[in-house]
């Protein structure tokens, strides 16, 4: 792991796939940190609107949008999301398994 754990993080971001989203404990999990789903939220939070990590994708592990307040707007995470093809309602992904993206499935 690299000696900044938010870019390590945002390695992974960066390859989940347009219309899929992960969870903030999957990508704990698959960097060895199990456990450690608050250093991904903050990593996102810590973004301040890089274009190059697409932080859209990353939800809780129920589908809900919990990291919309630290968007341009709270409706931008849901715009992006949309714009790739997921249905979101109540700030939540419909059908969320089957845009779920799970690092240690899809990267091991």
């Amino acid at each position: 792991m690299k000696e900044n754990k938010f870019e390590d993080i945002y390695d992974v971001v960066k390859l989940i796939p347009k219309g899929k989203v992960s969870s903030y404990g999957a990508i704990a999990e698959y960097l060895g940190s199990k456990g450690g789903a608050r250093l991904v939220g903050w990593a996102m939070n810590a973004l301040h609107h890089r274009k190059d990590v697409p932080a859209h994708r990353v939800v809780n592990r129920k589908g809900v949008l919990t990291g919309k307040n630290a968007f341009e707007t709270p409706s931008t995470m849901q715009q992006l999301l949309e714009k790739e093809g997921l249905t979101i309602k109540e700030d939540q992904i419909q059908d969320f398994e089957a845009h779920y993206w799970e690092p240690v499935k899809e990267l091991l």
